[in-house]
């Protein structure tokens, strides 16, 4: 396997934290070596949990000759000009999502980013913002993914990029589970036959922070764009409308904060097949994730963890054991297939991805993201999708995540 990956870790938060524990105990080939926070407590805490240094800045941590890769785990209004000072660095970086609300600073990131990095979703609720990063990531000729959890690989290249001869990556993680990616192939086999529905259901067993849904751009772009993805992957066909309709079930405070919690998305994909996606800020049973592909031919599924099947009966009925609760729980399995996107190959410079494992362009992460900003509590739209699609042309809403399910 040769070197392991030293990362350093910006931000210390829940999210952060959570990095710091993969990094350091569950992926094969990585160590935290370096972590920052602006809050010096939450840095020396994870430090001294994970063995690592927590340094004086951001821009000590990026510049420290020992750190060969970083992840980007502060709060959204960093994201940017941390990635443009990792990518100036010529490092891989990993950055949570939204890489911004701002469509340009996006662009301006990803144009920064280095070879073989990670960009979580969406990169932006701005396509500007998108392209200002993609352009800057372009720039500087570096690879980056984004990640959804739930999948990653795919095959769009961003125009600028493939001009200048570099790879801009898109890594979404659902697609490295093993039952999603069984659907997927089933579907590219042939084995269904002309694929006539996908049915997706995603559930999170309770909901975020308040202060998350305000900052998140709604459900559409935080949440469904998962399987936004997950629906063009598996159909290997874009979509040309999307209807959606939405309501506040689970919390008043959500609607308050101007955000939906109950979805209903139907996507008709170009090549005829109809996706419908429903989605819940909470199932009280725990973290719900099936997906189905079904055609001419028969059908292919994926269902939650196997150890969820088994069932217990007695006088009052069947029992069986709880969903995962928490996303990690769910999708730990894919945590060390993404590694493979920065692994270093004879040395410490980061390489694009293992053969079948290949991380996804960022013209799929760009994608995901216009087709989803807010929708209005308990509102629904449908829009139909042309080529060349304006992004002005879709107001704040489905739209946006519509108009990023073309290729």
């Amino acid at each position: 396997m040769g070197d392991p990956v030293r990362v350093g870790l910006l931000g210390c938060g829940r999210i952060g934290s959570m990095h710091a524990e993969l990094v350091s105990r569950r992926v094969a080939g990585t160590d935290l070596v370096a972590v920052y926070d602006v809050f010096d407590d939450a840095a020396a805490g994870v430090a001294e949990a994970f063995g690592a240094r927590h340094t004086s800045s951001a821009a000590e941590l990026i510049e420290s000759s020992d750190v060969d890769a970083v992840a980007i785990c502060s709060s959204t209004d960093t994201y940017i000009d941390l990635l443009v000072g990792v990518a100036a660095a010529g490092k891989p970086a990993f950055v949570e999502k939204p890489l911004s609300l701002d469509l340009a600073e996006v662009n301006r990131g990803i144009a920064a980013a280095t070879e073989a990095g990670i960009v979580e979703k969406p990169l932006s609720l701005d396509l500007a913002e998108v392209n200002r990063g993609i352009a800057a990531a372009t720039e500087a000729g570096i690879a980056v993914q984004v990640r959804l959890r739930g999948r990653t690989v795919g095959s769009v290249e961003i125009a600028a990029a493939t001009e200048a001869g570099i790879a801009v990556q898109v890594g979404f993680n659902r697609r490295f589970d093993e039952a999603h990616r069984h659907v997927r192939d089933r579907v590219a086999a042939g084995d269904v036959g002309d694929v006539h529905l996908v049915r997706i259901s995603s559930r999170d067993p309770d909901p975020p922070p308040i202060p998350y849904i305000e900052a998140s751009g709604g459900i559409f772009c935080d949440m469904t764009i998962h399987d936004f993805d997950m629906a063009r992957f598996v159909t290997g066909s874009d979509a040309v409308e999307v209807y959606a309709t939405g309501a506040v079930r689970v919390d008043p405070a959500i609607g308050e904060a101007g955000d939906l919690d109950t979805a209903v998305v139907v996507v008709t994909h170009a090549n005829g097949a109809i996706t419908t996606i429903d989605n819940s800020r909470r199932a009280v049973y725990g973290y719900d994730q099936r997906l189905e592909a079904f055609g001419s031919k028969g059908m292919a599924c994926s269902d939650n963890p196997p150890s969820a099947t088994a069932q217990y009966w007695d006088g009052d009925g069947s029992h069986g054991r709880p969903l995962p609760y928490f996303f990690l729980d769910r999708y730990i399995p894919v945590v060390p297939g993404r590694v493979g996107g920065v692994r270093g190959n004879g040395g410490r410079r980061a390489v694009a991805g293992e053969p079948g494992r290949r991380p996804g362009p960022a013209g799929d992460g760009l994608g995901r993201l216009e087709v989803g900003p807010r929708g209005p509590p308990g509102g629904h739209r449908r829009d139909r999708l042309t080529r060349p699609c304006d992004p002005p042309a879709f107001p704040p809403g489905i739209g946006r995540v519509l108009h990023g399910m073309r290729a």
